[in-house]
C-alpha cells in the first residue's frame, strides 16, 4: 500500500494489487466532502439521521460526518461495514486530522480503535457502529437480519470501482439497500456509470445525475427512495 498526495493537498492510499486508490487523486478531501457530506448528509432533512457506509476504509467519510455533526449539533448514528480494516500506520501517514480538524484528532483515531460489532459514542453528536464483514454476504438475502432489522436514512456507497470489485456492484445488493432505507432515504455514490444508474432505478430508486466535485469527476449519482 502506497501513500499518494492528491490534487487538493490531502492524501490517499494506492493499492497495487487492485491498481486502485481509496480516494480520488484529483482531491481526496474535496471528493468526500462533496459527494457524501454536501450531497448526502446536508441534503437530507432528517433531524437525527442513521447513516450506513459501505466501506469504512480510511475513515475519511466518517470523520467528515462527525465534524459536520459537531458543527451543526445534529445527532448522527453511523454504521460502517468494512471487510479489510486498515492498521494505524497508514492512517497516521494520511494525517487527516492535521488537514481538517486537529482538535478532533482523538475522535479520528477512535473511529478505528473503537470495538467492532457494538455502538460507540465518540461525541455527544456522533455514535459509531462498525461491522467487520463482507457486505456482499451480509446483504445477499432479504432474510438476513441486517436487511430486515436495520433502517437507514442515508447510504454512502463508497466501494472500489465496479471494474475493480464487480462483486460489490450487483442488482441484488442494490435491491437489498433499497429495502433498508427509510422512505425518502438517499444513497450517494461517486460512480455515475450507466449500468449503475440503471441498477439503482431497477431497485426502485429515483436517480439524479449531479455535478461532481470541483476538479474531479464530471458527474456523481444520488438515488432517492420514493415516499409512497
Amino acid at each position: 500500500m502506497k501513500l499518494e498526495r492528491t490534487a487538493d493537498g490531502s492524501y490517499t492510499l494506492y493499492v497495487p494489487e487492485l491498481d486502485e486508490h481509496y480516494h480520488s487523486v484529483k482531491g481526496a478531501l474535496t471528493e468526500s466532502q462533496h459527494i457524501f457530506i454536501n450531497m448526502g448528509l446536508k441534503y437530507s432533512s432528517v433531524t437525527e439521521p442513521h447513516i450506513l457506509e459501505i466501506g469504512l476504509g480510511t475513515g475519511l467519510n466518517a470523520f467528515l460526518t462527525l465534524l459536520s455533526a459537531e458543527e451543526s449539533q445534529r445527532k448522527v448514528h453511523y454504521t460502517a461495514i468494512e471487510r479489510y480494516p486498515l492498521t494505524e500506520e497508514p492512517l497516521r501517514l494520511l494525517d487527516y486530522p492535521h488537514l481538517i480538524g486537529r482538535q478532533h484528532e482523538k475522535e479520528y483515531y477512535a473511529i478505528h480503535r473503537t470495538p467492532w460489532e457494538m455502538e460507540n459514542r465518540l461525541s455527544p453528536w456522533f455514535t459509531l457502529h462498525k461491522i467487520e464483514g463482507d457486505f456482499t454476504q451480509l446483504f445477499q438475502s432479504t432474510d438476513d437480519s441486517y436487511v430486515t432489522n436495520s433502517r437507514y436514512d442515508i447510504i454512502y456507497f463508497d466501494a472500489f470501482a465496479p471494474e475493480k470489485q464487480p462483486e460489490m456492484w450487483k442488482q441484488s445488493l442494490f435491491n437489498a439497500l433499497y429495502k433498508v432505507l427509510n422512505k425518502e432515504g438517499i444513497l450517494t455514490t461517486y460512480c455515475a456509470k450507466g449500468i449503475v444508474r440503471r441498477m439503482l432505478q431497477a431497485a426502485g430508486f429515483t436517480v439524479e445525475r449531479l455535478p461532481g466535485p470541483p476538479g474531479g469527476k464530471r458527474e456523481i449519482l444520488r438515488a432517492t427512495k420514493k415516499a409512497f
